[in-house]
């Protein structure tokens, strides 16, 4: 017989006479000739109730199963006589499918940091928080793809292995076959050439923008930064939009949109994991989704906002100076006590963006934009991209650049170029937003970080 998954069993319209349920025990109780067990398949935060009568047999299995242990109940569901539960299963046999010792399971029933957890994130999907932030995590990514198709745009599967730096930042894992200590020529490796775990889908998602107009790319990136904050990992995921024939403004109305549609869906979809989250995690965490989909984000350029942050008697770790990039204090100040609400800064000086983002008519700023969120700051790093070849060999001659490796960008210039834009969006750091989880690690199945590579 095939197995019945909780949820459904749960949001059962009727009793149903003949069902077969398996899962993971919460919880066991023996009582005088009858046990209850609490069992959880991962289909949903909720726990179902089964009562089984005591036989020889049911005893024998009953005796080896303990918090942990996997198992196979047949029986019938029922309307359960007990207060906070309408239904559950009346069990007629018993099977156990995989054993736990309850000397060394480590997921007892009681609280456990998320330190600990992170130490056993093989085991940590068990536990209500993390399953419940792996099932929003899943229903988050087929949202995005929803959203995208709704909008037509096509989705483009871009390289993980590239030749070039997109951020320019030169923080990118090296990709060999040559041994460790060879001698050997990198001519002599496996592309002939260095070849690095990509940060970013965007240069390739631009040649695709300037065939099929609106696409997008989501995918794992990789960053080889020596960082150990709560909003760094060297392993995550990009949400990467590209639309051609569309300016800064277009950028922003896209992410806008995007944000405040995934923040609806995933209330509309998850209700009982967001509400472990605002119970358990973060307080606020409902009035600042409500606070997305309520407001329109402001709009605020740069100098603007160096000036607000200059003004303020509230004092930063890092001086505030025109020309600097925000830190993470700026930016949390900005949307969380000035403004109370998501914003976007945007036209940021030429000197901190990379080559790509499109010159302004004061030759001294670019079409950028950043979209900071309360707890994280920001969330979208965007601009409008310079499409004007003579600009953009300028623009790569001043950051020096080889023309040499990026010629294929450069043809995309030269053979019909137009105006285009778009952005980067964090996936782990909108699971962050939508859950309230203060940890980048904590968004993540399996964290990589320095000096940690388990699992």
């Amino acid at each position: 017989m095939k197995r019945t998954k909780i949820k459904a069993l749960l949001n059962a319209e009727s009793a149903m006479p003949e069902i077969v349920v398996k899962g993971w025990v919460r919880t066991k109780r023996d009582s005088k000739g009858f046990s209850f067990l609490e069992l959880n398949d991962g289909s949903c935060l909720k726990n179902i109730q089964t009562v089984i009568d005591h036989t020889p047999e049911i005893e024998a299995e009953l005796a080896k199963i303990g918090t942990g242990a996997s198992v196979a109940i047949e029986g019938e569901l029922v309307e359960s006589p007990g207060k906070g539960q309408k239904w559950e299963v009346r069990g007629k046999s018993l099977k156990l499918l995989g054993e736990a010792d309850p000397e060394t399971f480590p997921l007892q029933k009681k609280r456990h940091s998320d330190e600990f957890l992170r130490g056993i994130a093989h085991l940590r999907p068990r536990t209500n928080k993390f399953g419940a932030m792996f099932r929003i995590r899943s229903e988050l990514a087929q949202a995005i793809h929803k959203f995208f198709a709704e909008k037509d745009f096509f989705y483009v599967h871009t390289p993980v292995l590239t030749g070039s730096d997109c951020e320019g930042a030169g923080e990118m894992f090296r990709v060999t076959c040559l041994e460790h200590g060879c001698k050997s020529s990198i001519e002599e490796d496996f592309f002939g050439k260095p070849a690095h775990l990509t940060v970013s889908g965007q240069l390739e998602a631009e040649m695709f923008s300037l065939a099929l107009g609106d696409v997008y790319t989501f995918g794992p990136t990789f960053r080889a930064e020596n960082s150990n904050t709560p909003r760094h990992v060297a392993e995550f995921w990009m949400i990467e939009p590209e639309m051609a024939f569309a300016d800064l403004a277009d950028d922003m109305d896209l992410g806008e949109e995007m944000i405040k549609y995934l923040v609806r869906h995933i209330l509309d979809n998850c209700a009982d994991d967001v509400e472990l989250f605002a119970k358990w995690v973060d307080k606020s965490l409902m009035p600042t989704l409500e606070t997305i989909l309520e407001n329109e984000f402001i709009r605020l350029p740069y100098t603007e906002a160096i000036n607000i942050l200059k003004k303020t008697k509230k004092k930063f770790e890092y001086p505030v100076e025109w020309g600097m990039d925000l830190q993470t204090e700026h930016e949390r100040f900005l949307c969380e006590e000035k403004f109370k609400q998501p914003l976007y800064v945007y036209d940021y000086p030429k000197t901190i963006k990379p080559f790509y983002m499109r010159m302004n008519d004061d030759n001294e700023t670019v079409a950028a934009m950043d979209c900071l969120v309360p707890r994280i700051g920001e969330i979208i790093g965007g601009s409008q991209r310079e499409e004007r070849l003579d600009v953009l060999h300028a623009r790569m001659k001043e950051m020096d650049l080889s023309e040499e490796e990026y010629w294929w960008y450069l043809d995309s210039r030269r053979f019909g170029s137009v105006p285009h834009a778009g952005f980067g969006l964090g996936f782990e750091r909108l699971l962050m937003l939508v859950t309230g989880v203060g940890n980048i690690r904590d968004a993540i199945p399996f964290p990589r970080t320095p000096n940690h590579l388990e699992f």
